[in-house]
């Protein structure tokens, strides 16, 4: 095993890894996918030096189909709708949620209940991690500490927000999904480690290779650092609107999906041994 890896128990009532070919009505996957995996890691613990590659997801408990409706809205707050309600706020038109209002309406799921995933990932330095505290060994710390501890930037979700996940540390997952195992047959239940065709599904929205660049939002102090620079003559201040608020431009979202195969419970997921394709191309 390498030394970059890191491995995170999650489990929840409820879980959809939506299928995105289902469109208004969702469906879920029956399995996590890799980018499910990763939102989950980045909800315990990230930093702009620092990025996850998915390397496996081991299943302890795939759940069992459930089907109910619940209400959904139909409409966006736009930006410069946020805008006028920050300042005149009585002139804001808010969208109506809840059963039988205007701006919503009754959709139906078909998801998993009762699940459990190990999922177990690298940690990479981006090109930001330039300082001389930016090592490997800082993050796979911070990592555990937070995960251990239960500590989250926002709740980990299994797939949609509203299906928020309990979390845990592991230190080896092969070992933590025998103990698992052997807990739930402890209390009758019925599982083992399964080898099935799941066929293709979604890998992620963004290239791994892409996030390798880092991203994030400058500072008001380097913004004004920028602008005090001359600009295309000499003497004039560059306008704020010409100033870039990002250390790089954001990724653009590229669906690419794989052939999934569970073997003994675990689902390979690593760019580098799985074959990963485009919506667009059909190849890697």
């Amino acid at each position: 095993m390498k030394n970059n890896l890191i491995t995170l128990r999650i489990w929840g009532d409820f879980a959809c890894f939506t299928r995105p070919e289902m469109k208004v009505e969702r469906v879920s996957y029956p399995v996590m996918t890799p980018s499910a995996a990763r939102g989950a890691l980045e909800a315990v613990f990230w930093e702009p030096q620092m990025f996850y590659v998915v390397d496996s997801i081991r299943i302890v408990k795939r759940g069992r189909w459930i089907s109910f409706r619940r209400n959904e809205v139909i409409k966006v707050i736009s930006l410069d709708s946020a805008k006028t309600w920050m300042k005149k706020p009585h002139k804001t038109t808010p969208i109506q949620a809840g059963g039988g209002a205007d701006d919503g309406t009754q959709r139906n799921m078909l998801a998993l209940q009762d699940v459990e995933y190990l999922i177990t990932a690298e940690i990479r330095l981006t090109t930001l991690a330039n300082r001389p505290e930016d090592k490997i060994e800082k993050y796979l710390r911070e990592f555990e500490r937070r995960a251990r501890s239960g500590k989250c930037f926002h709740r980990p979700a299994l797939g949609v927000r509203e299906f928020a996940g309990d979390f845990e540390w592991e230190h080896d997952p092969d070992a933590a999904l025998v103990r698992r195992l052997d807990e739930e047959r402890s209390r009758g239940s019925v599982v083992e480690p399964c080898n099935e065709d799941i066929g293709l599904i979604l890998y992620d929205v963004f290239d791994h290779r892409e996030r390798e660049g880092g991203f994030r939002w400058l500072s008001d102090l380097e913004i004004s650092r920028l602008q005090s620079q001359p600009g295309t003559r000499p003497g004039v201040r560059k306008a704020a609107a010409d100033i870039p608020r990002w250390s790089r431009p954001p990724i653009k979202p590229q669906p690419t999906f794989f052939y999934a195969r569970i073997e003994r419970g675990r689902l390979d997921c690593h760019p580098e041994r799985v074959h990963i394709l485009t919506r667009n191309s059909g190849g890697e």
